[in-house]
């Protein structure tokens, strides 16, 4: 179960999120949206010995892990890190369409792990974007990308880049083909700034809208309270 997955999840929702769902993960720069993910997918895979993949266009391997483990967020083999890294620095030319190769790439762990292989992650969509030759037909063919996660009956959360007044996820008209939305985000509660989550839609989830406080510690995320309780 997702709920426990990070320690306070349950406030936010009432009930666990079933296959298939699509979700944005969205915030600004600093809210915790891969830390978030990745410890939802490695957790995920520990508890249920079931088998995730979580895609990177942004950062190494090695980096990423590091990242994590300084926040107290374990890996778990079960866990697939693919990392895009290599592939950009060899793609003078732009001759590499990342997103037919990242649905091969599901494809191929779906044939080779069957039924075991539930979760997927990419962080990030602006960063899968900003290699796409024709963003032109975006709408099309992220249309094609959301119902290859579904008809391989996924659990699958993006993360998508936005700033204050900018949703972020309106390109390729994710928002309104996607199954939920998570927003990250940073907010002031008696002066301090505070991280926070809210969640703005989660089809066929029970779940709270309020803004509930993040908090990061020794061993990695915690969701505190509503933040205006």
């Amino acid at each position: 179960m997702f709920m426990d997955t990070i320690r306070g999840l349950e406030k936010v929702f009432r009930k666990d999120i079933i296959p298939p769902k699509i979700v944005l993960v969205v915030g600004p720069p600093g809210s915790l949206k891969s830390s978030f993910v990745y410890t939802l997918l490695t957790r995920y895979c520990a508890n249920s010995n079931e088998f995730g993949l979580y895609a990177t266009l942004e950062e190494t391997t090695d980096s990423h892990l590091k990242n994590m483990e300084s926040l107290g967020i374990e890996p778990n083999l079960n866990l697939q890190i693919s990392d895009f890294t290599d592939f950009r620095d060899l793609d003078d030319e732009g001759g590499v369409d990342y997103l037919k190769f990242t649905e091969k790439m599901i494809t191929y762990f779906k044939q080779t792990r069957g039924d075991s292989f539930t979760v997927f992650g990419l962080d990030s969509i602006g960063a899968l974007y900003s290699l796409m030759p024709d963003l032109e037909d975006m709408r099309r063919q992220m249309y094609h990308f959301f119902k290859t996660l579904r008809n391989y009956n996924l659990i699958s959360f993006l993360i998508m880049e936005s700033s204050k007044g900018n949703n972020g996820f309106m390109i390729g008209n994710e928002g309104f083909l996607c199954d939920g939305i998570i927003n990250l985000g940073l907010g002031r509660r008696q002066g301090r700034l505070i991280r926070y989550i809210q969640v703005e839609k989660m089809r066929a989830v029970e779940h709270s809208m309020e803004m509930h406080a993040v908090e990061l510690g020794a061993g990695g995320l915690t969701i505190l309270g509503p933040m205006f309780e």
